[in-house]
């Protein structure tokens, strides 16, 4: 779906988070970042893959890694969602799909039959210089953690 590749230098991006506060790509400049993108805030299959992303969060912290979430919620749902599971990372409120488009995370989707455009759940790694060292599109929600740190 995404035409970013392995290698690639990360898309430049700003959103505001659940907070109003603007995030941008910059802001993780010399440390190694997590971004997921996930269809809605609050559904099943974003909230196992959140939670699990937050239960490890410690692991992710010790090797060096920060982990930021997006979906086009509006800020007011991505603070509920972060208030609810006390999330320990931001969530951005993508809501003119800016930084989703820029990834390449927007199309086609089927579900149940029926076609619509929505987010592709996708999560991209990041290194300390901006440059994707992996995509995955195939998330395990409920173990998506193990996908992304070696063992």
């Amino acid at each position: 779906m995404t035409h970013l590749q392995v290698g690639d230098k990360a898309p430049d991006f700003s959103a505001k988070d659940e907070q109003g506060n603007t995030v941008s790509l910059s802001d993780y400049k010399g440390q190694k970042l997590v971004v997921f993108f996930y269809p809605k805030a609050s559904t099943p299959g974003c909230t196992a893959e959140a939670c699990n992303l937050n239960d490890n969060y410690d692991r992710f912290k010790s090797l060096g890694y920060a982990i930021l979430g997006v979906s086009a919620d509006s800020a007011k749902r991505q603070s509920n969602f972060k208030n609810k599971y006390d999330f320990k990372y931001p969530l951005l409120a993508d809501e003119d799909k800016n930084v989703i488009e820029a990834f390449g995370v927007w199309g086609p989707k089927k579900f149940m039959g029926k076609e619509y455009d929505g987010i592709h759940r996708t999560t991209f790694v990041i290194d300390e210089n901006a440059v994707i060292t992996d995509i995955i599109s195939k998330v395990k929600t409920k173990a998506h953690a193990e996908q992304i740190l070696p063992a």
